[in-house]
């Protein structure tokens, strides 16, 4: 006969089995749902049959939530959970982004004639204090030169529960017959799920001339100093000698500042 206490450890064993099942059932979930944005794409140009590496770089899930590398952790989709907030900076001025880092104080230019919606929203993020204290979990030294920061997680699955459209799509010209632009190096733009209007909060600094599809909204230049200090992270590389991943140099973003100039 069994005993009540091999029934209950007998019990608590199916429990175990059916939680990691269900688990195991959502991590595939997400992996299938995810995969039309995995982070690194051969892309074979029209002409000459070349080809080059292109990433997505992913800023969130449906609405609301971000992505990192299709390797590293992946993103979940989910609904916003709150609104876009309220438009408080002035459309006709010229903002700053002062990011002091454990690496290094980054001053990034931002427009918001040219980029009105993600400017107040940065300016709405900063001013509660969102990116102090994160991490920029992402760098990636093959095919696309960027940093990517803004995620409060630092595992590229954070986000504010809102997304932003995108913006000044065509600053950077006419995409040629490969479907990219340049994004100059010191060039910041936003993170998305490779999916129009899903900007969140994820963030990436381009520290060397990267080829890109132009579905990124660019909406700030580093100074010559800040850029200087990401440069400086990238030369390090990649932790365990990868590509793409954690920067060996860990960044973190102590304190994060938007002010009108």
């Amino acid at each position: 006969m069994v005993s009540s206490d091999q029934r209950r450890r007998q019990l608590a064993r199916e429990k175990y089995v059916r939680q990691q099942q269900r688990r195991q059932e959502a991590r595939l979930k997400t992996r299938r749902r995810n995969t039309v944005i995995a982070a690194s794409l051969a892309v074979v140009l029209a002409a000459g049959g070349a080809v080059y590496a292109s990433v997505a770089l992913s800023d969130g899930g449906k609405k609301g939530s971000d992505d990192a590398a299709s390797d590293a952790p992946t993103p979940t989709a989910s609904e916003s959970t709150t609104p876009e907030p309220a438009m408080t900076v002035d459309k006709k001025a010229t903002y700053t982004m002062a990011l002091k880092t454990n690496e290094g104080d980054i001053s990034i230019a931002m427009d918001a004639a040219k980029t009105p919606r993600t400017v107040n929203s940065f300016k709405h993020l900063a001013d509660k204090k969102y990116f102090d204290g994160t991490k920029c979990h992402r760098l990636t030294t093959d095919g696309i030169f960027v940093l990517q920061c803004g995620d409060p997680k630092g595992d590229g699955t954070g986000g504010p529960g809102y997304t932003i459209p995108d913006e000044n799509l065509d600053s950077l010209g006419k995409a040629g017959a490969d479907g990219s632009v340049t994004f100059p190096a010191g060039t910041v733009a936003m993170a998305n799920t490779g999916q129009p209007g899903t900007g969140g909060s994820q963030f990436f600094l381009v520290y060397k001339d990267t080829k890109l599809p132009p579905s990124y909204t660019p909406f700030g230049k580093i100074d010559a100093a800040g850029l200087k200090a990401v440069q400086e992270v990238a030369k390090a590389g990649v932790e365990g000698g990868a590509k793409d991943g954690a920067p060996k140099k860990p960044v973190t973003i102590e304190k994060a500042t938007v002010a009108k100039k």
